[in-house]
This record gives C-alpha cells, structure tokens and sequence, in this order.
C-alpha cells in the first residue's frame, strides 16, 4: 500500500487533505479512488492508514481509520558518511541504505575523491538525492525519512562526528591484515538510541593520512571481512550487519 510522508502534524480529528506532489501521484499517478486506502506519516513519526473520501480538482480529501503500531525504525541511528564516489554509485547507497535503516548520509570530499562538484552542481544533486531517499523510504515503509546533507570538507565532516556516540571508519587494509574483531565488539557494545557515524572512502579507498587523523579524533578503524568491498557495497554492508544485532538478535 502506498505510502506518503506529510509535512504537517496531525491535529487531532476530522479529514487529512493532501495537495502538490501527493495529490497529483495519488489522482494521476495511482490513479485512486474514493474507498482506497493508503498510509500517512506525520512529522512526529507517527504513521496511520487513510481512506480517501472525496477527490477534487485539486485536493485528496482522506479520513484515518488506523493508527500503525510501533515502528520499523532501527533501535539505533546511524549516519552513512562516503567519500563521494564517481557516478549514480551515491544515488545507490541512498536508495538501499534507506531501505535498511540509516537515518542520514553524509557525502565527503575525500582525498581520492575524482568527483568535484561546485554550489550549484552540488545543490541539484543533493536535491536529487533527498528525493531519492524519500521514495525509498516510502517504498519501505519507514517512519522516518533520512537526511541527505550536501557534500562537505574532510573538516566540516570530523566537526559534525563531535556529536556522535560511536564513530567508526571501514578500512579494507584492515580486513587485509585479517582485523575482525573491531566492528565484532562495536555491535555487541553498541546501546539501544544511541547514535553511530560509520565511514566509507570512495573508490581507491581512504589514504593513511585521513586515516591517521580519524584516529586522532577517536574513530575506530575496522575491517569488513576478507574480501574488499565496492564503495557502494560496503554500507550496505554495514547497515545489514547492524540491522541482523538489533533487530533479529533481540
């Protein structure tokens, strides 16, 4: 059943109506009818199945009938920072992180980042990319959709790390030198609603100088296993493992 993310709160009682992007996907796209039903979520998280009662030229006019139970959010947030890769290889680590749960994602110039993007280049792809988590998150029926930040310096990047409970950076070196244990012991000790960076480089990896300095700022450098992961495979990667301990194990 689809599903359509609101900008504005429930107040309580009485229709919900949906304009813009939602009535013209619902009406045009759709192409619903009085009686069907979709899903609603609201700014506060809280999400409920509406059933449409009147179509006009320009409004859905929709009632709530069920509020969802719980949620599907990961226990804990995690924020996705790439060094920005070439190509669509972001819009893909967007599009499936969001469906396994990242609350956020943090493109980065890194130093072997081949990808230079100017303000206004910059602006058009990171509005690209929000709609891109956005449908995704719709599709996977999340209650929440994450935050796609423009792409930042190296610096800006450990500055915005400060606020983060575990920080952690994956580094294929380290799974080539057989490290394991590292992202082993950080989710087993990781808490429920805590908050977690995890750092990916792009393609060529990350250079011992950026990871000499996430060490200085109390990243944990791990391995992802023996065999080296694609830029865009590693997150997901990541997300999945993080999902099994907090949502399978538990």
């Amino acid at each position: 059943m689809q599903r359509y993310f609101l900008d504005e709160p429930y107040r309580g009682e009485g229709p919900i109506t949906l304009e813009g992007e939602h009535f013209h996907h619902i009406s045009r796209v759709m192409r619903m009818k009085e009686g069907d039903a979709f899903y609603t979520v609201f700014p506060n998280r809280d999400a409920a199945k509406a059933v449409i009662e009147n179509i006009t030229n320009d409004q859905v006019i929709a009632s709530i009938v069920e509020w969802e139970k719980g949620t599907n959010e990961l226990p804990v947030d995690v924020t996705i920072a790439s060094g920005l890769p070439k190509g669509d290889k972001l819009e893909l680590i967007i599009q499936k992180g969001t469906e396994l749960g990242a609350a956020e994602f943090v493109p980065f110039m890194a130093d072997r980042s081949i990808v230079k993007l100017d303000e206004k280049k910059a602006g058009k792809k990171t509005e690209r990319w929000n709609k891109i988590a956005l449908e995704a998150a719709e599709q996977s029926h999340r209650h929440s959709v994450p935050l796609v930040h423009s792409p930042v310096s190296f610096k800006l990047l450990l500055d915005m790390s400060k606020k983060f409970d575990y920080k952690v950076v994956a580094y294929e070196e380290e799974g080539k030198k057989g490290e394991k244990s590292n992202f082993a012991k950080f989710l087993t000790e990781m808490d429920q609603g805590k908050n977690v960076m995890i750092v990916f480089g792009p393609e060529g990896g990350l250079s011992d100088k950026e990871i000499t300095v996430f060490e200085s700022n109390g990243f944990t450098v791990c391995g992802l296993g023996p065999r080296i992961l694609r830029t865009e495979t590693a997150p997901l990667y990541a997300l999945s493992a993080i999902s099994y301990q907090f949502e399978l194990l538990r």
